[in-house]
């Protein structure tokens, strides 16, 4: 297998959140259309921003929790290639796609901490809580191999 050229990739990170039964949080993005509408919080690194530190900052401005525990995160990069036809404001220019690291938190406060409004524009405009292996079902299909690698990687602490 030939190694990724990582660099070619922007620099990103990746939120599962558990409830304290083991469910996962989705959120459905705003204005995007079914069926693949619904996904875990993610977003951009900031030049020399530490990783749990931009994975905390994407959950918060996201869905506005803040009280959690971390459970774990994926050891290594998991890359996807962004489709070849546009796809708007996220073919960012000069990326093949972006690089993952996966963070698996624990909702330490309750449900009414969960504001889809907390920062600016809002990504989601509804949210559930559901079952880990249900994630690669719900994503965009270009995204579902990291989906399906997160849900391997996670799944000791899924109900």
């Amino acid at each position: 297998m030939n190694a990724v050229d990582l660099s070619l990739y922007r620099p990103n990170v990746g939120v599962v959140l558990f409830n304290p039964a083991g469910q996962v949080w989705f959120g459905r993005r705003a204005g995007t259309p079914e069926p693949w509408n619904w996904q875990f919080p993610q977003g951009g690194v900031d030049d020399g921003e530490d990783l749990e530190v931009a994975a905390r900052r994407e959950l918060h401005e996201e869905t506005g929790v803040r009280s959690i525990a971390l459970l774990g995160r994926t050891s290594e990069w998991i890359p996807y290639d962004f489709p070849k036809e546009p796809q708007g404001r996220k073919s960012w220019s000069g990326w093949k796609g972006q690089r993952q690291q996966w963070f698996a938190f624990r909702l330490t406060g309750t449900h009414d901490e969960i504001d889809l409004n907390a920062h600016g524009e809002p990504e989601f405009d509804a949210w559930r809580w559901g079952r880990l292996e249900e994630a690669p079902g719900l994503i965009v299909p270009f995204k579902r191999p990291v989906y399906e690698q997160v849900v391997r990687a996670f799944a000791e602490w899924a109900a």
